[in-house]
């Protein structure tokens, strides 16, 4: 058996990507939430699905929602925030981003 979490996303944090992105690129080349998706989302999702129990608890004492701090190709900082399911999947619930 793998020791990868299947890794799905909210839709939650698709609007959180959004408010914070915008759905086009700035006039100014700024980068839009498809820009994240395609740059930065991978290699979150591979550290949600390989270190899911490594990772600090969001809430102390809640070790079913865990966060993940890094910087990205697109924001000096972000914090992505995971929930396990039931089934033992990880729901990425929401993004904070420091541009």
């Amino acid at each position: 058996m793998s020791d990868r979490r299947e890794i799905r996303v909210a839709e939650s944090f698709f609007e959180e990507l959004d408010a914070q992105l915008g759905s086009e690129r700035g006039p100014n080349g700024e980068p839009s939430a498809t820009d994240f998706i395609v740059m930065d989302l991978p290699r979150i999702v591979d550290e949600f699905a390989q270190r899911f129990d490594e990772l600090p608890e969001a809430v102390a004492g809640v070790s079913a929602v865990r966060m993940l701090v890094g910087v990205g190709a697109l924001a000096a900082a972000y914090v992505v925030h995971g929930a396990e399911t039931t089934t033992g999947a990880v729901e990425l619930i929401g993004v904070e981003l420091d541009r």
